[in-house]
């Protein structure tokens, strides 16, 4: 845990002074091309339940939120989970900073306060954790992260299950040996 913890702490740190300059570049991209905030909040669930306030640069247009159950009819997932590979609600370069996965960064924020990891499940948002099964609550048992295996071993191709079963697989054999691994992909 501490070589986990201190990993985190020099890694989000690095990161965010590192990343900075594109953050304020992407930061006017984001405002030139659509009203609202520079960064999208969200609650999500974290370690043991807990809720956090979670950051990301802003990709859709404002208050998509409170407009998805006019699309929920497109979601393409399975399980609890809301996704759409064309969502309309994305602006242009909410698509690039998607695609790139830049929308990320502000996370690191998020893991330098201790909400969350560099490498663990991805932080789910209430509706979903409100529909898992008692198996799935499992993957709360550690700080979610920024990537994760699911991420690595094809992310959108996955179904929810397998995602869950990876999720678990990576808790029942994390290691920092394993986090280098992932970060390193």
């Amino acid at each position: 845990r501490f070589g986990k913890r201190t990993l985190d702490l020099l890694g989000s740190a690095l990161a965010l002074v590192v990343c900075a300059p594109v953050v304020a570049v992407l930061a006017v991209l984001v405002k030139l091309e659509s009203r609202g905030p520079v960064f999208y909040r969200s609650v999500r669930i974290g370690r043991g339940g807990r809720p956090f306030t979670f950051y990301k640069l802003r990709s859709m247009v404002k208050d998509a939120d409170r407009n998805r159950h006019r699309i929920a009819h497109m979601n393409e997932a399975d399980g609890p989970i809301f996704k759409i590979a064309r969502d309309p609600r994305i602006t242009r370069i909410g698509r690039f900073i998607r695609t790139t996965s830049l929308d990320e960064i502000p996370q690191f924020y998020n893991v330098l306060i201790g909400d969350m990891s560099l490498v663990g499940p991805r932080p789910p948002i209430p509706e979903e954790v409100a529909q898992y099964e008692p198996w799935q609550l499992r993957r709360l048992d550690v700080r979610p992260g920024i990537t994760c295996l699911w991420q690595i071993s094809g992310r959108s191709r996955i179904g929810f299950q397998e995602w869950m079963r990876l999720d678990l697989e990576y808790i029942k054999h994390q290691s920092l040996a394993l986090d280098l691994k992932i970060l390193l992909r």
